[in-house]
Formats: C-alpha cells, sequence, structure tokens
C-alpha cells in the first residue's frame, strides 16, 4: 500500500513538473521552439484519443487519421474567408465531426475482432483520405487555406484571438491538460473500469452481464471526438489543411507515439508525443547529420527499433526497468 501511495505521489508530480515546464517554455525560447511544442502538443492529443482505444480498451484503431483529418478540413470549410469564425461555434462542430466519423467507422468496424478489425478501420481511414484528395470537395492534393483564425469574444471584448501565437500555444495547452484531465477521471470512472475489463476479458464481462458493443462504440466516438479536437487545433495553426492529414501514415505515427512512450499510460502517451517529435527534430538536422539529414526517417526508425527493444514498456518504465537491474540480486552459483 505504501508502494502505491509513493508511486501515485511520483506520477502526479511528475505531471505537474511537465505542466509547469510547458506553461513556461514560451519564455526561454523564440517563435520556432513555441511553434514545435505547440504542433506537439497537438500530436499529444491525438496520441491521447488513441491510447483511449488501445490502453484502455484494447482496440488497436488504424483509423485515427481521419477523425483528425476530416475535423481539420471541417473547420477550415465552415470559416467564411473575409471574416473571423467564432470559435464557440467551430470549434464544437469540428469535435462532432470526428466523432460522428468514428460513430460510423466503429458501429461497422466493432462487429470484427482482430487482425479484421485494424484492416477495416484502415479502409474506412482510406476511404475519406480518397474523398479529400479525388475530390474538390477538399480542394484535392493542393488542399485549402484558412484565411481568418477563429477568436472567441463576448459581445465586442475579445477574450482569444488565435492569430497571436502566444495565445494559440496557451489554448492549445490548455486543451491539453483538459483532455489529460478528462481521460485521467474518465478511466477512474464506472465507464472506465468497464473498458478496463473489456481489455483484459472481455468474455468474461460478457459473462458478468456487460454488453461490451456500447461501451467500445461509445468509447470509438469520444477518441474520434478528442482527435477532432486536436485537428481542429492543427489546421488553425498552420492556416492550411491538405489530403495527407487523413493519410494513414499518420495514424501510423501516432500508434509509434503511444507505443513508444509506454501503452496503458496517459503520461506515456504525451511522453511518446514528444520524444517522437524530437527524435525526428533531431535525425532532420543538417548541423549534426550533413548530407544524411535528408535519409532522416531511416535514423528515426532506427532509434525506434532500438527503443522498443530496449524498453518493452516504453518510455514510462524506464524508471523502473533500471531500478529493478540495479537492485537484482545477482544470482549464486552453486
Amino acid at each position: 500500500m505504501f508502494a502505491w501511495l509513493v508511486m501515485m505521489r511520483s506520477n502526479i508530480v511528475s505531471v505537474l513538473l511537465g505542466g509547469f515546464a510547458l506553461a513556461l517554455w514560451p519564455l526561454a525560447t523564440g517563435s520556432f521552439g513555441v511553434d514545435l511544442v505547440a504542433k506537439t502538443m497537438i500530436y499529444a492529443i491525438v496520441a491521447l484519443s488513441l491510447e483511449l482505444l488501445v490502453g484502455a480498451t484494447g482496440l488497436v484503431c488504424f483509423g485515427q487519421a481521419a477523425f483528425f483529418g476530416l475535423a481539420g478540413y471541417a473547420a477550415v470549410k465552415l470559416s467564411p474567408e473575409g471574416a473571423a469564425a467564432s470559435l464557440w461555434w467551430l470549434l464544437p462542430v469540428a469535435m462532432a465531426v470526428g466523432a460522428a466519423y468514428a460513430l460510423f467507422m466503429g458501429a461497422l468496424s466493432l462487429r470484427t475482432r482482430g487482425v479484421y478489425f485494424i484492416m477495416v478501420t484502415l479502409a474506412f481511414a482510406q476511404m475519406a483520405y480518397y474523398v479529400v484528395h479525388d475530390t474538390p470537395l477538399g480542394g484535392g492534393t493542393d488542399g485549402i487555406y484558412l484565411y481568418v483564425k477563429p477568436v472567441a469574444a463576448i459581445g465586442s471584448t475579445l477574450l482569444i484571438d488565435l492569430d497571436r501565437p502566444l495565445a494559440l500555444y496557451y489554448f492549445v495547452f490548455g486543451c491539453l491538460v483538459a483532455v489529460f484531465g478528462f481521460l485521467a477521471l474518465l478511466g477512474r470512472s464506472r465507464f472506465g473500469r468497464a473498458l478496463a475489463g473489456i481489455r483484459v476479458n472481455e468474455q468474461r464481462m460478457r459473462a458478468t452481464g456487460f454488453s461490451t458493443y456500447p461501451y467500445k462504440l461509445a468509447a470509438f466516438v469520444v477518441s474520434g471526438a478528442i482527435a477532432g479536437l486536436a485537428g481542429f487545433l492543427f489546421a488553425v495553426k498552420d492556416g492550411f489543411v491538405n489530403p495527407e492529414l487523413l493519410s494513414w501514415h499518420l495514424s501510423g505515427a501516432v500508434l509509434i507515439m503511444i507505443i513508444l512512450g509506454g501503452i496503458g499510460h496517459l503520461r506515456g502517451a504525451v511522453i511518446g508525443a514528444f520524444a517522437f517529435a524530437l527524435l525526428q527534430e533531431f535525425f532532420k538536422s543538417e548541423t549534426i547529420f550533413g548530407g544524411f539529414a535528408k535519409h532522416w526517417l531511416l535514423g528515426l526508425g532506427l532509434a525506434i527499433i532500438v527503443s522498443v527493444a530496449l524498453l518493452p514498456r516504453g518510455l514510462i518504465g524506464a524508471g523502473s526497468l533500471l531500478t529493478h537491474r540495479l537492485t537484482r540480486t545477482p544470482r549464486v552459483e552453486a
């Protein structure tokens, strides 16, 4: 019991320190650093949305990019060209688009299992990708631009102007904190415990009287809404969306993030997103790697393979693994 309390206390302290560091980050860096961390926090929100499915429910989904990208497109398409849209309605609508497609995808894909479930979610994501890629609706390969970023105002009083880099940074930071807190509370609720039971043994859950399908579908919709939030933030930050936001490459990258950080932990999803972004920037650096920087994907892939091989529980388990190896009693030969 004492060890559990110590672990919980250390987890809370680490989360608070991480949040404090992110809050102060703009004071210690320039515009590039602010933009990079803002983008990474957006990816951390997507990773948290997938963690709800993979880590909490045991559903390996390859459709996260569809929720992310469709919400981004909705944010741009619904914004007027010559005026700022209201954040009060545009953000909920973008999240609703992600949730609606998640409902559609989940209602059908959850009737399959295992590798078939993975392939069906991938097929739904690719279907959405080709809709925006091959039709005028999404501007084709050229994508579409967001000319005026949304604002939040009450009457004539402007509260949030997302065209200002610092305002956007702290808005993204607030969304990350809100999503993290929401999922932490959800995991401790009756609904969260039901999802954990489904992950461990779905057949036993059914035997005890739980209808697991509605729980999994609800998790799918919540995950889609959170990914939609990230898609909205990404579209607003870049002021541009293109079909690559819905590509399966993004779904794969987000899955790598939660594996790299440690599946089954909210902190792991956030740590994995930041680790992935830092590794990406590191191997892209021409200052360090010179001409090899154009082959950054090779270096990134090797680094991820080594990390997963040495840290099977992800970066979140590095401390406990090191402690175990240092305190392990050596075997005495007879």
